[in-house]
């Protein structure tokens, strides 16, 4: 039996397996990858370098995990498309005060507009309702965040959203059983009616690695890296799964389905494999996932057969990323700008 987990609360290759996995981001006429620019580390280099290396690579969107401004300052005029997060520290006052999500969006949306292709905001990142203090701030901070862009004529162009963490589902064998955790419920239903209501997308994470290390005993390698032969796992509804990254994300559609937004498209605001700090996280392994995901989310998933928008984590490795020893080691470039897999660069 092959089952889905969800995520627990982060030498060389060839030259020509890289460069085919950097092609492939800009792969023609769909929407669909992205690349998250974290900022934790000491040796990074600078946000105009780092957009100059987008531009190269022809990596058309970003996650940006605050509104850093020497960054939004350097995105101006690259015609890269841009997921904003909403930094903790400002849940609280967002929260509470419409005028402080007004000021928000002026210092940092307004500002930059149009020179700056906005396209989400995102409150919140892996909140975890169970354990986090503040999970009762995200959905009035999306609401003031909300109203404030509907007031600068921005409703249209720039959705509010938040980044959920997989572990907020249970029951995810086979994918369609997939439902929110019944303790939770107070805290993304709200969400979902929200997001439904205003036609945004919910943004998920989605770490076939943290599902496959958690249960190596259940979970094949192969099934995790896009390898499979055949369908491991095969649904009552009639799909079939070559993959676990399709059965995460069609968890997620089943449980938005029961919580009534069946009609909520999905976002995969985060995704990758790291290649040190783990016996499963190898250089081999983390161009297997990558350069397969990249393929296959232009194909979408046996429940919605459509182009994925998808953000691969992430762009650098960050030295400084709390966590285990694997959370360092997700980029694709090293911080001084060589690619990782050899020979790019």
């Amino acid at each position: 039996m092959v089952m889905a987990f969800c995520r627990k609360p982060a030498f060389a290759y060839s030259f020509l397996l890289l460069g085919v996995l950097l092609a492939m981001l800009q792969f023609s006429g769909v929407e669909a990858i992205g690349v998250c620019y974290g900022l934790n580390g000491d040796n990074l280099p600078s946000r105009r370098d780092v957009v100059s290396l987008y531009k190269a690579r022809n990596i058309g969107a970003m996650r940006l995990y605050a509104p850093d401004r020497e960054a939004l300052q350097a995105l101006r005029g690259s015609n890269i498309e841009l997921i904003v997060d909403v930094p903790g520290e400002s849940l609280q006052s967002i929260a509470s005060d419409a005028g402080a999500a007004s000021r928000w969006v002026q210092d940092n949306i307004r500002n930059y507009y149009p020179d700056v292709r906005f396209k989400y905001v995102a409150v919140g990142n892996e909140v975890n309702p169970g354990a986090a203090p503040f999970a009762r701030l995200i959905l009035p901070a999306m609401r003031n965040i909300h109203n404030a862009l509907a007031s600068a004529g921005f409703q249209d162009q720039i959705k509010v959203s938040t980044a959920v963490w997989s572990a907020l589902l249970t029951d995810t064998y086979p994918p369609s059983n997939g439902k929110f955790n019944d303790n939770f419920r107070w805290y993304i239903d709200p969400i979902i009616s929200f997001l439904a209501s205003n036609g945004s997308p919910l943004l998920a994470n989605i770490y076939p690695y943290f599902s496959y290390t958690g249960n190596t005993r259940d979970i094949p390698l192969d099934y995790a890296l896009f390898r499979s032969s055949g369908t491991p796992v095969h649904d009552p509804n009639g799909l079939r799964y070559q993959n676990l990254f399709d059965a995460l994300v069609d968890s997620m559609h089943a449980a938005l389905s029961k919580a009534g937004g069946a009609n909520v498209p999905i976002v995969i605001s985060e995704t990758g494999w790291p290649s040190s700090g783990h016996p499963a996280a190898t250089p081999d392994n983390a161009a297997t996932y990558l350069r397969n995901l990249v393929n296959h989310v232009q194909k979408g998933t046996p429940r919605k057969p459509q182009p994925l928008e998808t953000y691969i984590f992430a762009m650098f490795d960050e030295n400084l990323k709390p966590g285990e020893a694997t959370e360092r080691h997700f980029g694709l470039f090293y911080p001084h700008v060589e690619a990782k897999y050899d020979g790019i660069v």
